[in-house]
């Protein structure tokens, strides 16, 4: 529930006092002392009645910067006011929206101070970073929980959505800036673990399952992007929670970001390359998907102090292009990955289902990004298949590259981890 308080003049009283009876609304008001002649109204409302009222008081001449706050009320006792209730969570004016000027106030508090932003930052990309190599989903998880970027990502969301030049170049700057700290603190701590030898100089990162997972972006890493942004946005701007939509826009971004870093810390590059576009990828899905949502909402330009997008800076157009490039350069590097993928598991398939090859069992296939031959000339694939106990298949990995050349022109390295599985069924 709101309290509003708004300060009307004395001539526009009567005004006041009739838009807040047309709308059942109970309210109690108090002389100023001390100003030109002006009352103050306090009322509550529902959340999602506060945009409209504001707006019908701004028709009859209330300017909502002359003295406008809108509080948080635990409970509301009024004669009316389950009428409003009824009207506008339950009637026809059902709209889970929350003021303008609320979504802005939440979209800022979320957004922590620079020092505890950024270290929080570094603090999960380092969490990241040891989770991926210790190959464990509940310590990425962990990270997860603990990164902000929930706040600069929807900061940067709302301010576009209400031309705020300001608010949306905070909340840009700190997305770069913070991403690229965490990739920084990631590759520091990995050849720190590396020169300490902490974790194996000999180690393989494309093999472990939680880093290969983020180094091969395609269509359903795009749908985690466009899920996440759009969903920070739903959470945002209704009277819903947010705090667990925090951990899925982080999902997208602080594992890829300590995936860059640990590509460049082992000193792999398609890991590095394949992990940031991944990054890429989902920041930018991230930032359009919110603006997207928040239009599709209902929010628009409204006056704000710090100008309009209208007349742009140099920094916002530059922002803007950055987001949109960004989102091209990742959607055909994606695209041309996903064909690649389609065509790797097609071919796998199709050798598996051929006789000899019956008692085998496909678990998975991992593919490289495919980079058109700018950091390698070969793509890797890695099939991961259940066999029996004491089967060698010598011949399925020459099999397996050959058909995936022909069909896709490129160099082709497989390998293949067998998982023993041995079956036995009591008659």
């Amino acid at each position: 529930m709101r309290l509003v308080q708004v300060f009307v003049p004395n001539e526009r009283r009567a005004a006041v006092e009739d838009i807040l009876d047309d709308e059942n609304i109970d309210s109690i008001s108090t002389a100023e002392e001390g100003t030109d002649g002006g009352i103050v109204f306090h009322f509550p409302l529902p959340p999602q009645a506060v945009e409209h009222v504001l707006d019908r008081l701004e028709e009859a001449g209330i300017e909502r910067e002359e003295y406008t706050v809108v509080l948080n009320a635990e409970t509301v006792h009024t004669p009316r006011f389950s009428e409003l209730e009824a009207q506008y969570i339950e009637g026809t004016d059902e709209d889970d929206r929350i003021a303008s000027e609320e979504i802005r106030t939440k979209a800022r508090n979320m957004h922590p101070n620079p020092v505890t932003y950024y270290a929080m930052t570094v603090l999960s990309a380092l969490v990241a970073t040891a989770g991926l190599l210790l190959n464990s989903p509940a310590i990425v998880v962990g990270s997860m929980v603990i990164a902000p970027q929930v706040g600069s990502a929807l900061t940067a969301s709302v301010g576009g959505v209400l031309d705020d030049r300001k608010m949306f170049a905070e909340g840009m700057r700190a997305q770069v800036y913070g991403l690229a700290l965490a990739i920084v603190g990631a590759a520091a701590f990995g050849w720190l673990l590396k020169s300490a030898a902490f974790i194996p100089t000999t180690l393989d990162v494309e093999t472990v399952d939680q880093i290969s997972q983020r180094i091969s972006p395609g269509f359903l890493s795009f749908i985690v992007g466009i899920s996440a942004g759009a969903a920070g946005a739903f959470g945002l701007a209704t009277a819903l929670p947010a705090s667990l939509i925090g951990v899925m826009i982080a999902a997208a971004l602080i594992p890829a970001a300590a995936a860059v870093g640990i590509g460049i810390a082992w000193g792999y590059p398609t890991v590095a390359a394949g992990a940031f576009v991944l990054l890429i990828m989902n920041a930018a899905a991230i930032n359009l998907s919110g603006f997207a949502v928040l239009r599709y909402l209902g929010y628009r330009p409204g006056r704000v102090e710090n100008g309009d997008l209208g007349r742009p800076s140099i920094g916002a157009i530059a922002a803007v292009v950055l987001v949109v490039s960004s989102l091209g350069v990742a959607g055909a590097v994606t695209s041309q990955q996903v064909t690649f993928e389609n065509t790797v598991n097609s071919e796998v398939e199709t050798i598996l289902s051929q006789p000899e090859y019956r008692e085998l069992e496909l678990v998975r296939v991992d593919t490289s990004i495919t980079d058109a031959g700018l950091l390698t000339d070969e793509q890797q694939v890695t099939v991961v298949i259940r066999r029996p106990p004491d089967r060698a298949y010598d011949g399925l990995a020459p099999t397996i590259a050959s058909a995936v050349a022909e069909h896709t022109d490129q160099r082709v390295v497989v390998k293949i981890t067998y998982v023993e599985q041995e079956r036995y069924a009591q008659s």
